[in-house]
């Protein structure tokens, strides 16, 4: 039996950085009111001329030194995002290009802010397959770019970055141990674009409505993740046979402390085994998860061995997770 080893992460955000009271036009006392609902004082947006792909291009690269990877041994790359560069050709062929891996095949995928573990679990299936031997799996979102800034409920809360992960096949019991994902297509709408694809193109008149910026029914989705999550939690250890209390750590989908906290309460996993920094990225969709299982793994609070619960939910609905043993 093939595992799918972890070996090596990376992770990009762009330099600007964007405090609350950025959002001063919106609400008084700007730093106050989003800090005290979702945790975040700052996130960072990308530039004009910056896209998906150089994050995620950024990250890739990051991972490929900190694994000492030649990009040449790279069988496949799949970038999830739900903010591709443009609409086609795919994302994960730009960065294909510009890493220099000129063997693999490239395609994204789109399960929002479920991306990243979507993401990986197909790379885990690739690799016990036998099929591909190194996979790099990128989540990578530049939501900056779709936010309508005149919506304090929703474009405070996101920012942009990208965290990469590159799995190899391994006969010991090592990496990912076992997985998790579903899905609820009957609630779709609860997260949306209205205007940005063949069922209603962009048009001046969907411009002016706003329709081309992101949409998603908060206090909905704050219900579903706060009951799928605990259930997830519980479902993967099960099937991995370990106790919930045996877990080192646990990486959620940063999206907001208030869900967070509802989640240790519900599940009684002491707050310092989950692991955050929402505080300083915001909500940074596909890419939320691989930016900080890198973050942690540099600075040493994640260590070899450890076993790690990684979880996204989001759009579609969709979430999912995974346990890791690093």
């Amino acid at each position: 039996m093939l595992f799918a080893k972890v070996l090596a992460t990376g992770g990009c955000v762009p330099d600007r950085i964007v405090k609350n009271t950025f959002f001063e036009y919106l609400v008084e006392d700007a730093d106050a009111w989003i800090y005290s609902r979702t945790g975040i004082r700052e996130r960072r947006f990308a530039s004009d001329d910056e896209a998906t792909s150089d994050l995620a291009t950024a990250a890739a690269l990051q991972a490929l030194e900190a694994g000492r990877i030649d990009p040449l041994d790279i069988d496949c790359i799949i970038v999830s995002t739900s903010t591709p560069d443009m609409i086609l050709p795919p994302t994960a062929c730009m960065v294909q290009k510009n890493i220099g891996a000129a063997n693999a095949l490239a395609f994204d995928m789109n399960a929002v802010c479920s991306g990243f573990v979507y993401a990986v679990e197909t790379a885990d299936n690739f690799i016990k397959s036998g099929k591909y031997r190194k996979v790099l799996v990128i989540g990578a979102d530049c939501y900056s770019k779709i936010l309508d800034m005149q919506d304090k409920t929703t474009c405070p809360l996101f920012g942009d970055g990208a965290g990469a992960i590159i799995l190899e096949a391994s006969a010991e019991p090592t990496g990912i141990l076992t997985t998790h994902i579903e899905s609820d297509g009957s609630r779709w709408d609860l997260i949306q674009v209205p205007s940005s694809g063949s069922r209603k193109p962009v048009t001046p008149e969907s411009i002016a409505l706003r329709e081309n910026t992101f949409k998603m029914a908060g206090r909905s989705v704050y219900t579903f993740a706060t009951d799928v999550i605990p259930k997830l939690i519980a479902r993967l250890t099960e099937k991995a046979g370990v106790d919930p209390a045996d877990l080192d750590f646990i990486i959620p989908h940063q999206a907001n402390s208030r869900i967070i906290d509802v989640i240790t309460k519900k599940t009684g996993i002491p707050a310092e085994k989950i692991l955050l920094n929402l505080d300083r990225y915001g909500n940074t969709a596909a890419a939320s998860v691989g930016l900080a299982l890198d973050e942690n793994l540099r600075n040493g609070v994640i260590k070899k061995g450890d076993l790690v619960l990684i979880m996204g939910f989001g759009g579609g609905l969709s979430w999912g997770g995974m346990i890791l043993k690093i």
